[in-house]
């Protein structure tokens, strides 16, 4: 890609793309295409066409998608395999008619079977059942991928598909109700410190609450009190964190010096599993996770696990050999990005 190429980034104010945004900047590239979901739906056919027809760019990076926990995924099935389904078709089609040079699109390593060996090789790839809850999603990913590989095979299209495992980093969802694990304990453990020290204004400020009596109750439904925090299950289960910042750096790596023909052994007769994990290849048990976040944000209380509620998967590993051996590998520490990333919702919140 040159400097002054025309790229389009959809999905660009996510925890992916604003990640994604800011590493192409950086890098120096200064014809970067955006748009709302005000602006553009992109679940909206004739919306897209249009934004296509008329912008033309020359890469696509498509980070756009409903996205959500446990619980949104599971109760909304509907709405997450038809936005998702309709934001991919759209994308990709249009990326193929108006002779897009490169797409990125990405997924997520939901995508493997619930019982998956690992660490999860991009092979083990439709080779058993998919976890239940997510699995309208996973789909959806799972298609994204497929057409991807089908528009390469029929069209010679040169489309990329990446899946990233569990991010976090700057412009996280740190919601208590709906936030992933590692945004959920920096916030828990760092209001259950602001308990302990009695620095009520700010609590308050940070709940939105007007009195502390309300921020105490909302806080105490979800497990925080000045002398402890409540996390769900034994905290065996172990988890692997890339730094959203390390997977946009992938990302603009693959869009700049890799190619659909990198992405699998050439002149096979079927090809498949085409689609690249980006992680870390380590993972850590939520156990060490709560107290590397306890240690770092100063709590002097204790951490309760209420092996009453459910642990979920117990390993989610990624194997990226394959990402390795492509010229790529992670550089932010997970004890580095947590500090960052409090550091980031002090500085933001």
């Amino acid at each position: 890609m040159t400097k002054n190429a025309k790229i389009y980034v959809a999905g660009h104010r996510g925890l992916v793309g604003s990640a994604i945004i800011e590493n192409l900047e950086v890098k120096g590239y200064s014809n970067i295409i955006t748009r709302t979901h005000k602006q553009l739906d992109l679940t909206n056919q004739v919306e897209v066409q249009n934004f296509f027809n008329v912008e033309k760019p020359e890469y696509v990076i498509l980070a756009a998608a409903k996205v959500g926990g446990i619980v949104a995924n599971n109760v909304y099935r509907a709405d997450f395999i038809y936005e998702n389904l309709m934001i991919q078709n759209n994308v990709i089609h249009q990326s193929y008619v108006n002779g897009v040079k490169k797409l990125l699109f990405l997924g997520s390593t939901c995508i493997y079977p619930k019982t998956c060996p690992q660490p999860m090789k991009e092979d083990y790839l439709l080779t058993d059942t998919l976890e239940y809850t997510n699995e309208p999603y996973a789909i959806a990913k799972i298609a994204g991928i497929k057409m991807c590989e089908s528009y390469n095979l029929q069209y010679g299209t040169n489309f990329i598909s990446v899946m990233p495992t569990n991010l976090y980093g700057p412009n996280d969802n740190f919601d208590l109700e709906k936030s992933h694990v590692l945004p959920a304990l920096i916030r828990k453990i760092y209001l259950a410190k602001l308990l302990n020290e009695e620095n009520l204004k700010a609590v308050l400020e940070d709940t939105g609450f007007k009195t502390i009596e309300e921020a105490k109750e909302y806080l105490a439904s979800f497990g925080v009190s000045k002398n402890s925090v409540e996390i769900w299950g034994t905290g065996k289960p172990r988890r692997e964190f890339l730094w959203s910042k390390d997977m946009a750096d992938a990302c603009v790596f693959l869009m700049e010096n890799r190619d659909f023909k990198d992405t699998h052994v050439l002149n096979q007769k079927e090809v498949r599993n085409t689609h690249i994990n980006i992680g870390t290849g380590k993972d850590i048990s939520i156990v060490e996770l709560a107290e590397t976040i306890k240690e770092i944000i100063g709590f002097k209380g204790d951490l309760e696990f209420n092996a009453d509620k459910p642990d979920g998967t117990m390993k989610k590993l990624t194997d990226v050999s394959k990402l390795n051996d492509l010229g790529w590998k992670y550089n932010t520490s997970l004890e580095d990005g947590i500090k960052k990333l409090f550091k980031w919702y002090i500085a933001n919140k």
